[in-house]
């Protein structure tokens, strides 16, 4: 999968409509900053945004997967979309495994400042509260991402910028 050719196929689509990059993610609930991240092959939209994509532009999802205007047979789009997911899977993982690697550095760093005597100086404890708090942020927030209750706040969350597109 090219990226960059997924990105000028969705910026001659956009173009073709007479839209800005800001009316289009206004339309999609996202920011200009990922339809031009998307449009310029930096990043790829997640599979539900290029499904929706692909209903707005009327063109087919193995189109879009593929960045160009073709026939393409139901079988082969099914494997560039399970493709697809599975570049999508690994780039959130990749993600993941960051922000959990920075939750335990900050923690391994409060336990270092408070083991070694280092607590009690001014600086040095709000170093130790910054990290705890950042150790415990990003816990909290890879466990809320990794939950199926994320999976259904998202969910609820389309639909209801669904509704608020439908409207305007």
């Amino acid at each position: 999968m090219e990226q960059q050719k997924i990105g000028a196929f969705l910026r001659q689509l956009r173009r073709e409509r007479n839209l800005t990059q800001e009316q289009l993610a206004e339309r999609l609930g996202v920011s200009n900053r990922s339809v031009s991240r998307w449009e310029n092959g930096a990043t790829l939209p997640d599979l539900g945004l290029l499904v929706e994509l692909a209903d707005f532009y009327q063109v087919d999802l193995g189109e879009l997967i593929r960045g160009e205007r073709c026939d393409m047979p139901a079988a082969e789009t099914a494997g560039l979309l399970a493709d697809y997911s599975s570049q999508e899977k690994a780039l959130l993982t990749r993600r993941l495994h960051w922000i959990f690697l920075l939750g335990v550095a900050a923690m391994i760093f409060y336990l270092a400042v408070i083991s070694t005597g280092l607590s009690g100086q001014k600086h040095w404890d709000a170093a130790a509260g910054f990290a705890l708090g950042l150790g415990t942020g990003d816990l909290v927030v890879g466990v809320l991402v990794t939950s199926p209750a994320f999976r259904k706040f998202r969910a609820i969350k389309l639909r209801i910028l669904g509704r608020l597109r439908g409207k305007s």
